[in-house]
């Protein structure tokens, strides 16, 4: 497996997200290595105006959001909240946010797909990850820079419950 391959699943739920992001935390991911996409169905004005906060600001970030993904979204890098034309809002952390609210003017016309695409997600899956997003699911991602800490994310994914685990290379921009 080359370098830079990120590997995507479906939490089922905020709660099992939770498990995911502390068990990659423990295994050595860092916060610069982990995306979660949600909706964000407590859709708080407090938190939309938060975006692009770092880590030192996290924490006030992941009380005001309610509790989700509690403790660990002041870990997370760069969590907030953007809205996708045609979709409505998401919380999003990782370098998924900076991909998403670069590519968020630019994919009114395809939407999540788009810019999941364009992180270099193969279409199919970005199109399964959009639907399963949107019906309330939580998108995770870790970066992953060789072979062993593909297996690790993939092995972590199975064992938490994941659904659609995948891999795709990283797009250069």
């Amino acid at each position: 497996m080359a370098k830079n391959t990120s590997v995507f699943c479906i939490a089922r739920s905020e709660d099992q997200a939770v498990e995911i992001v502390e068990e990659a935390r423990d295994l050595g991911f860092t916060g610069d290595d982990i995306s979660v996409l949600l909706p964000d169905k407590e859709t708080s004005r407090e938190f939309a105006h938060e975006q692009h906060t770092k880590a030192p600001e996290g924490a006030t970030t992941g009380a005001v959001t309610g509790g989700v993904l509690g403790g660990v979204a002041g870990w997370l890098v760069g969590i907030g909240t953007l809205a996708i034309p045609g979709l409505g809002p998401f919380i999003a952390a990782g370098p998924i946010m900076a991909a998403l609210s670069g590519a968020t003017v630019g994919a009114a016309a395809g939407g999540l797909t788009g810019a999941l695409v364009g992180m270099g997600i193969p279409e199919f899956e970005a199109k399964r990850y959009e639907g399963r997003v949107k019906g309330g699911n939580v998108l995770i991602s870790i970066h992953a820079d060789d072979a062993d800490e593909v297996k690790k994310a993939k092995e972590l994914f199975k064992r938490r419950g994941a659904d659609d685990i995948a891999t795709a290379g990283e797009s250069a921009a």
